[in-house]
């Protein structure tokens, strides 16, 4: 398993597109963002985040 290059992001990239079309993605990224931010939240132990839900 080496590092991924040029190539094989485009690639990647180009099976998504074709998998969840152009309307899903920017849903998807969404989601993926919200997701990472809760993460980073938890792991803080931020109290604002324990508010907000």
């Amino acid at each position: 398993m080496g590092k991924f290059g040029v190539t094989e992001i485009i690639l990647v990239l180009l099976v998504v597109l074709l998998l969840f079309g152009g309307r899903k993605i920017p849903e998807l990224m969404r989601g993926l963002g919200k997701g990472m931010r809760e993460f980073k939240d938890a792991q803080k132990g931020d109290p604002e985040a324990d508010k907000k839900s």
